[in-house]
């Protein structure tokens, strides 16, 4: 079983890191596309990766008053944003992550690059 904390197999020669890639957004499909580009191109260069995991939704939910005055029928409003989350972990040399993360990302998607030495 792969999980987050597989043990990674190690290339001699090479100082490798452990590299961990957050993305957020809140729009599913630019964050699918974003997610399968940085895989795409990890694999492309012959990495060791795991993922996309994908962590669960936060739901951010406001509830609010239809009428500013308060008068009136007592009618709500409901607004809700959900935001998406997946992290990718990769096996690899800093110099390699910085080309893979190169690529265009789209907007509204927040990317997180977390290097930990191994």
């Amino acid at each position: 079983s792969s999980g987050i904390n597989a043990e990674w197999p190690l290339r001699p020669g090479v100082q490798s890191h452990r590299i961990r890639i957050t993305l957020t957004s809140r729009n599913l499909k630019s964050l699918e596309k974003v997610c399968t580009d940085l895989i795409h191109g990890a694999k492309a260069k012959d990495l060791d990766v795991v993922g996309p995991v994908r962590l669960p939704n936060k739901n951010l939910k406001i509830t609010t008053r239809k009428t500013p005055c308060g008068e009136g029928s007592k009618t709500w409003d409901k607004y809700e944003m959900k935001i998406h989350k997946r992290v990718i972990d990769l096996k690899s040399p800093s110099e390699t992550v910085k080309q893979i993360t190169s690529i265009s990302i789209e907007p509204g998607v927040e990317v997180e690059v977390t290097i930990a030495d191994s």
